[in-house]
Parts: structure tokens; C-alpha cells; sequence
């Protein structure tokens, strides 16, 4: 991976990581039309940035998450994150080779799209407007919403998105509560493959923090990879909220129809082949 392939598939992660259509997808596809899907690092730097994405959810909400008076709001956060998890701790064999498949990346693009062009309708009744009317319950559930999104293409955005809006959230917050839900999870995401997970680079395990500092094109690479992830997120929350208040999430079920369906094409005519490349 050279410096300008990160930057793209970093500016990849702020554009996809809060949008409901799927990052993981989306920089699945983007390294492997790159050439590069099966490259040990290329793995590590795409979960290892979604740092800078989170980043960005603490910077627009800072009053919420410093708010130390408030500390139901985190203990739901810790409840909410539970799920994801255990079964990440469980299944992180399994998530990796889904992880490797671009076959279902695209059948869950198509899916999904299939399912955000009816959510508007199917839960248009909110009765839940502020974080304070949240019970740990509900986050419990949120929570358990989200872990579909270990499959890649599902979205945690959007499977932890429909959670809230199931659980009568209004779309605002539901989307809000996401991104604030995506904070924990996404960290321990990346601590756990930063410091925990063993990565297996020409045959050898070694910790992800060991690759990063092996040279200084892999740390440069890191560093400039969370920065860019984190001023895209930015501009790509505030540009979500505002529009789902509007417009809903139809557009993005079309979207991600379409995105499966190249991909679909893509595969079938070879220009993909299942183990990312091209």
C-alpha cells in the first residue's frame, strides 16, 4: 500500500463509516479494484482507521461525551457495545474470512438497499425524542441490532439505525444514538487490532502496532489514514443529519442496489474474483 491508496481508502472510511451503506463494503471493493485486498496491512490500516472516523463523533459531541453529570449516558453506551463484543470475541476467525468475500459484500448491499427503501414506512410512528428517554434496555437491543453488522455489506450505521427507529426512536435520534454507540465498539475494534489481534505477515504472527512501526511508509501511512478519515467523517455527519431529517434513507437503499449490483457484474465478468483481485 503506498500513500496515495491510503488516502483513498481512508477518505473511503469518512465518507461510508456513518452513512448507511456499509464501509467495510465499500473498502473491501476500494482495495481490491486497487489491487492491494489481500495485502496483510491493507487489512490492519482498514480496521486501524476507523480511529480517526470515531474521532470525529467526539469532536461534534463533545458536550454529550464530557458531560461527566451524565452518567447513564454512558453506562447505556458500555450496555449497547456488550453484544458486539461477545460475539466478536467468539467468532473473530469467522468474521475474517466474510471479511475476505467480496460475493458477500455484494449480496448484502443488495439486501440491505432492498430493506432501506421501506424502513421510513415500515417504523414511521417515534414516540422516543431525547437520549434521556432511552431505558438500558432498549440500548441492550440497539446493541444487539448492531452486531449484524459483522457481516461485511450489512452497515453497522444502518442495522444499529433500524434498532433505534424498531425501538420507536425518531430518525435524528436514532441516527445520533449510532454514531454515539459507534464510539466504543469501533475502539475496541481497533485497540483489539492494533495490540490483541496476531496478523500474519509472509507467514509470521505479529501484533498490528509491530507492522504499523515496522517502516516508516506503514506509520506515515497510519498516521495520514486517521487524519484524513477524520475530516471526512465530519463533513459526512453533518451532511447525513441534515439530509435524513428531509429526505429519509431511500436514497441510500437505491444506492447500495446499485453498488451490489456492479459489484455483482464485476464478479460474474471477472474484473473481481473472490479473493479480491482484479
Amino acid at each position: 500500500m503506498n500513500l496515495l491508496e491510503a488516502v483513498i481508502i481512508a477518505i473511503v472510511e469518512g465518507i461510508t463509516e456513518f452513512l448507511p451503506i456499509s464501509s467495510t463494503g465499500h473498502m473491501i471493493i476500494t482495495s481490491s479494484l486497487l489491487g492491494i485486498h489481500t495485502d496483510e496491512f491493507t487489512k490492519l490500516f482498514e480496521v486501524a482507521i476507523q480511529f480517526g472516523a470515531i474521532l470525529a463523533v467526539v469532536v461534534l459531541y463533545w458536550r454529550k461525551f464530557f458531560d461527566f453529570r451524565s452518567w447513564q449516558f454512558y453506562v447505556k453506551l458500555i450496555i449497547g457495545v456488550l453484544p458486539a463484543l461477545l460475539l466478536g470475541f467468539l467468532f473473530s476467525d469467522k468474521i475474517d474470512r466474510l471479511l475476505e468475500s467480496p460475493t458477500t459484500v455484494a449480496i448484502t448491499m443488495l439486501a440491505g438497499g432492498i430493506i432501506l427503501l421501506f424502513i421510513d414506512k415500515a417504523f414511521n410512528k417515534p414516540r422516543i425524542e431525547s437520549d434521556d428517554q432511552i431505558t438500558y434496555g432498549k440500548a441492550f437491543i440497539i446493541g444487539i441490532w448492531q452486531t449484524i453488522a459483522m457481516i461485511p455489506g450489512v452497515s453497522r450505521s444502518a442495522a444499529s439505525i433500524i434498532g433505534g427507529m424498531q425501538q420507536k426512536f425518531t430518525r435524528n435520534l436514532a441516527a445520533e444514538f449510532s454514531f454515539f454507540l459507534a464510539v466504543p465498539t469501533m475502539f475496541a475494534a481497533t485497540a483489539y487490532s492494533v495490540f490483541v489481534k496476531d496478523w500474519k505477515q509472509s507467514g509470521v504472527p505479529r501484533k498490528g502496532y509491530e507492522i504499523i512501526l515496522e517502516s516508516t511508509d506503514n506509520t506515515i501511512a497510519f498516521a495520514l489514514g486517521n487524519l484524513m478519515a477524520f475530516i471526512v467523517a465530519i463533513i459526512a455527519i453533518r451532511f447525513f443529519i441534515n439530509y435524513l431529517k428531509v429526505y429519509g434513507f431511500k436514497v441510500f437503499g437505491w444506492y447500495r442496489i446499485i453498488a451490489g449490483i456492479i459489484l455483482l457484474i464485476l464478479l460474474l465478468t471477472g474484473v473481481i474474483s473472490e479473493d479480491g483481485q482484479v
